[in-house]
Parts: C-alpha cells; structure tokens; sequence
C-alpha cells in the first residue's frame, strides 16, 4: 500500500470514529449575511451561535467603511508590516483600539490567534515563568508552547490559591507572567480580574487578558472585562479579536505599554513574515469602534437580551449560570446526545452548535448559546420556544 492510500485509510478511520461518537462537525454553509437570523443550507433560523455580539456585522455603516477601505486602499497589502505594508489605516485603527482597552499602544494582525502568537514568544526571555489558567484559549496555550527556555505552569481554572502558590514558587530571576481570559469562551464565566490583579502586584508579574468574548460586551461601556470591575487600563496587556463583537470580520490586536508594541514591531515573527491586517477589515472594524463609542445602549441591549434567554431557558428547566457574559452553556455531558440536541434544534430553525472534546474535556459536552443586541423580542421568543420543545 502506497503513503497516499495509507493516509486516506488512516483519516478516513478517525472522521468515521468521530461521526460514531457525535464528535463529528458539520460546516453549515450561510448563505446571506450573518445577523440575527441567516440562511443556511437553504432555511432561514434564528442564530445563536455567532459572535456578533452587537449586531455590527452586517451593519450598513461598517458594510459601507469596509467597501471605503476596498475602493481607496485597494484589495492586498501587498507587503509585510516594516517593508511596505503599513498604511495609514492601520494607524488609525490601532489608535482607536488603544482608546478602546486604554493603552499607550497597539498593534493589529490577522487574527486574534497570529496575535496571541506573536506576543508570547517575542516578550518572553529564558528564565521566565509564565502562569496560564487551565481553560485558557487554544491560541494561549499554542503561543505559550512556542517561548523558549521558559518555565510553564498551569493552574486550576480561576484557583486563586493555586495562582499565589505559582507565583511564590516561581523563580525571582526573570520576569512572572500571568495569563487568563477575561470571558472564558466554553464555559462563559469571568476572570476574577481584582483578585489576580493584586497578586500580580503583590509578586511583581505581569498580567496578560485576553478578551475576545469580552470586549464589546463587558463593563458599561463595552470597553471589555476590565472595566466591567472598574479597571480600565490597569491591565499591563491586552490582547483581542475585531472578528467578534466589533464588526465580526477577521483580525486581532495586542494592546500594551509602547515598549511591549515596539518589541512586537522588531521581533513579532507573525508581524515580520506576514502580511498585515487587509485595509478593508482596518476600516470596517474602525467604524465598528466609533459606533461602539458613540452607541453604548447596544451593549445594554445586548445584556438584556442575554438575561432574557438565561431567565428563559432556566424557566424551562435548563441548568444555566448566572454571569456578565453573553455566553450561555448547557452542559448535557454526552456528545451524541448534544448532537442529537443541535439538530433537533436546526429542525426548529434555531441554529446552537453542540461542542465536544476535544473542544471541551470528555464528559462536558455541551450547547454553547451566544446571545446579541440585534435580537428582537419576537426572535427571542421564537428561540425559546424551539427549546420548550426540545
């Protein structure tokens, strides 16, 4: 047997193991813009599953900044960052992200994932110690992976305990680092950001806050999960998504000190080898920024809305959380029977997508429920009657 038909049966025996054991992932195909409803695959449904927290997506005015962007700056960069691809939209955005978290800088990449990538290796020296919570972010824990000569430890999700014990056991000859989500994305509960910002200065280490799922949507002014504890701009790093709440097309940013933005800019190898941000997206989520700033009811709305479904779902017998975030798990435990949820839902014409491992550990299979300010009255009634009848 040759290594191309080795391969074909060995990946055909996983995709198999996985349709078996409801593991199996699906891509819907949308077929109109993202929203509060959608088309896809050929029916109109109500969606809770997309990370447009406020409705910004498919807005005429971010719609319109994103073709502005197209038309005056063209489609490519064409050019890594330092060579010949840092237009001046990308200034301007990166402006209006450090109003947003409240730092002296930022600097903006393809997605939130490049970011986390290149921030960790860059700023990170051998003899450091970086702490991560257990349940941080696929891209924490990659970026993480990839510093060098660095001492790595992990310590139970949101266990201050065992965070002061990392930290007093970690070596005094480099630089601490700390590193949580602000808004866990699978289980939608939030850093005790206070807490962890006090042992950080208590043991002289840095905090990094990555707030895809919080910016937008945390604190009153949508300025993320430092402000919703009334911290803004203490935190010593940011990083974030443009992909989510603001304006829902691709992109990341790490916010930051001038110094730590300066060091990206040198020594960043997904800054240094990569194209930058595509003009259009710096355009559309810059606008998506503005109408955050001038429009802070739409996170009221959405925060409503939100408590709306949990009071809802609860009333119907769900098991759900209370929280800030607009995330809502229902935690099923069974990955075939999340699946058969999810469909059965789609049926209804709700769209909730199941996750399972290796998304969430085996055993926590769940329907993962996002919520958003575009949501009406009749759209939330419509999804909870769909789960009345689930």
């Amino acid at each position: 047997m040759n290594a191309r038909d080795k391969f074909v049966r060995r990946s055909g025996s996983v995709v198999d193991e996985l349709r078996q054991s409801g593991q199996y992932k699906t891509l819907r195909h949308v077929q109109s813009p993202m929203g509060p409803t959608a088309r896809i695959d050929g029916r109109d449904v109500i969606v809770l599953c997309s990370n447009d927290y406020l409705g910004l997506a498919n807005d005429s005015r971010v719609v319109e900044a994103g073709i502005e962007g197209l038309k005056t700056r063209g489609a490519g960069t064409a050019s890594v960052r330092f060579i010949c691809g840092t237009f001046d939209v990308h200034v301007e955005i990166e402006e209006a992200i450090a109003r947003l978290c409240g730092t002296e800088g930022a600097l903006t990449f393809v997605s939130c994932w490049n970011a986390n990538e290149a921030l960790f290796p860059t700023v990170m020296a051998p003899g450091d110690t970086v702490i991560s919570d257990a349940l941080n972010h696929a891209s924490i824990i990659d970026a993480i992976r990839q510093a060098r000569d660095v001492e790595r430890v992990i310590y139970a999700h949101n266990d201050l305990s065992e965070l002061e014990a990392a930290l007093k056991g970690a070596s005094t000859d480099g630089i601490r680092w700390v590193a949580t989500d602000g808004v866990f994305s699978m289980e939608g509960d939030v850093a005790p950001l206070p807490e962890i910002l006090a042992l950080c200065r208590s043991y002289e280490a840095l905090l990094v806050v990555d707030d895809s799922h919080g910016a937008g949507v945390l604190g009153e002014r949508g300025r993320g999960t430092a402000e919703h504890f009334g911290m803004f701009g203490e935190v010593d790093v940011v990083t974030g998504t443009l992909g989510k709440a603001l304006g829902g097309a691709a992109g990341g940013y790490v916010a930051s000190s001038t110094a730590l933005i300066e060091l990206l800019v040198q020594r960043a190898r997904p800054s240094l080898f990569s194209n930058a941000l595509p003009t259009t997206v710096a355009r559309s989520a810059r606008r998506a920024i503005e109408i955050l700033e001038h429009e802070p009811d739409r996170v009221a709305q959405l925060r409503s809305n939100t408590d709306r479904l949990r009071h809802g779902l609860r009333s119907l017998g769900f098991s759900v959380e209370d929280g800030p975030s607009a995330i809502i798990p229902i935690v099923l435990g069974d990955a075939l029977e999340v699946d058969r949820a999810s469909r059965r839902l789609l049926e209804l014409d709700v769209l909730v997508v199941g996750f399972s491992f290796p998304v969430v550990p085996v055993g926590k299979a769940r329907l993962r429920i996002q919520s958003s300010a575009a949501l009406t009255a009749d759209h939330l009634a419509g999804a909870l009657d769909a789960f009345a009848k689930l």
